[in-house]
């Protein structure tokens, strides 16, 4: 055995880590409407664990691993257990607002190439249910052809957006920079500057991240009874099991079961990834990926009629959400911490297919809290208000008739995904730190994975993503 702290044996007595967080679904004051049931708690067992074996395990159930799981199913003769402390839906993923947009990405950027794949696969998946049922892709994944409105309010964003626009046309993407009245005859709720404008996309989509899952899901129980799927929620993943006599990884221990993977074991566990790994590779390993949690709020108002929106929108300043920026707002911390846990709000708008108004957002680094700041909850309000001022006679009661999202989303400083093997671990892969991207590069990232577990090439280059010399330990 080497200085990796890897489980030879099963070991039912570890304390188990999560592979995500088991109290992670949005807090809500009014519940309207079927939820999925809270997260139980892992409950530890005398039992023995039980033993199955895949040729794929991968650990984190999120809009990411559940994708991965799919896509092998559906493109390989592969089988897969998904395993997740918590259930789907529970961390980030629950709680975004279902942007598949190009609008906030840049040609020719490390996950440009990424997000023009991950796109069209969504493309192709919303084809595929408009013809296989009534409701079509609205019903089975929440899918609308809103378009994107990306808003500047001063004559310095809308040269901003200009040159974006001209960027993105070059690109191939249908793009159009608007003036402050074409925008006003789209979005007539919207007021800006008569200096400011928008880019827009109209064939920027959006989808349902509930419906989303709960269609993936289906599609993956589809193969439990050829005996190639199996899922296991509410069950932490605690310990990698290693083969003392090759070294090689050759599964999962959860707390309830062992999980053996003949061909690869995949870790997809999104703001939770460093800690388990850390937790995999004991003390003496020197690989650690930044990847952190970086909290947001969502505010969900129900058949709210006050403002009708036509198009998805956001505000130029989300865009520079990586570092600081002067288009969104800062709010000062409370504390001497570092300046990075100040929180930042950007205006972000969509409504639902449901009707709901859906606004946001805040971005800041508080750990795994789940605790509704309410001054965040204001200043969202407050910020839209800017933007649509039909709101501001509205007064705002957030312990009544509102739903609050809160999630973690898994935060990279470098600004791009980690995909990729652990080196000097030829079979245990990686998938996180798509922070606000999970949804939208969710179904190329499966078809990255899937390529690099089978050996092939790939349709999108896999180096900007690699572990290798990115990090410490690495090189």
């Amino acid at each position: 055995m080497d200085a990796f702290a890897f489980s030879p044996a099963p070991s039912p007595n570890a304390a188990p880590f999560p592979s995500a967080s088991p109290s992670s679904r949005g807090h809500r004051f009014s519940i309207r409407g079927p939820r999925r049931r809270r997260p139980l708690p892992a409950l530890r067992s005398s039992a023995a664990p039980s033993a199955s074996h895949h040729d794929v395990v991968v650990v984190g159930a999120g809009i990411v691993g559940l994708s991965i799981a799919r896509h092998l199913l559906l493109h390989t003769p592969l089988s897969v257990a998904v395993a997740d402390a918590a259930v789907p839906c529970s961390g980030a993923t629950g709680a975004g607002q279902g942007y598949v947009w190009m609008s906030h990405r840049t040609p020719g950027s490390d996950t440009w190439d990424l997000a023009v794949r991950s796109k069209q696969l969504w493309e192709d998946l919303a084809a595929e249910m408009d013809g296989l049922r009534a409701g079509g892709a609205r019903e089975s994944l929440g899918w609308m052809k809103t378009g994107s409105l990306l808003v500047g309010r001063t004559s310095k964003e809308l040269a901003t957006l200009e040159e974006k626009t001209k960027v993105l046309s070059q690109a191939g993407i249908n793009a159009e920079c608007l003036s402050a009245s074409s925008l006003h005859a789209l979005e007539p709720a919207l007021c800006v500057r008569n200096d400011g404008g928008a880019m827009f996309l109209p064939e920027d989509r959006q989808i349902d991240a509930f419906q989303a899952v709960s269609l993936i899901e289906k599609i993956n129980r589809s193969y439990s009874p050829k005996g190639r799927y199996m899922e296991l929620y509410n069950d932490p993943a605690m310990s990698l099991i290693r083969s003392e006599v090759t070294g090689r990884v050759e599964g999962v221990q959860t707390s309830k079961n062992i999980l053996y993977g003949r061909k690869a074991t995949v870790v997809a566990s999104g703001a939770w990834t460093r800690s388990l790994l850390h937790s995999f590779l004991g003390p003496n390993s020197t690989l650690d990926i930044p990847v952190k949690p970086r909290k947001g709020h969502l505010l969900v108002l129900e058949n709210f009629d006050m403002l009708k929106l036509n198009h998805g929108i956001m505000e130029l300043g989300y865009v520079d959400h990586q570092g600081d920026n002067s288009h969104s707002i800062h709010l000062s911390s409370t504390s001497n911490k570092d300046e990075h846990d100040a929180a930042s709000i950007s205006m972000t708008a969509t409504l639902n297919t449901k009707g709901h108004l859906v606004l946001g957002s805040s971005r800041e680094f508080k750990g795994f809290s789940r605790e509704v700041d309410k001054s965040i909850l204001k200043s969202i309000w407050d910020r839209a208000g800017e933007f649509f001022p039909a709101i501001n006679n509205v007064h705002l009661d957030i312990d009544e008739d509102k739903e609050i999202r809160i999630g973690h989303r898994p935060y990279m400083p470098d600004g791009k995904p980690v995909i990729g093997f652990v080196p000097d671990m030829s079979n245990v892969l990686i998938a996180t730190g798509h922070e606000g991207s999970g949804l939208a590069l969710a179904l190329g990232t499966a078809e990255m994975v899937t390529d690099m577990i089978l050996g092939d090439p790939g349709r999108v280059d896999f180096t900007p993503f690699s572990i290798e010399n990115r990090f410490s330990g690495t090189a």
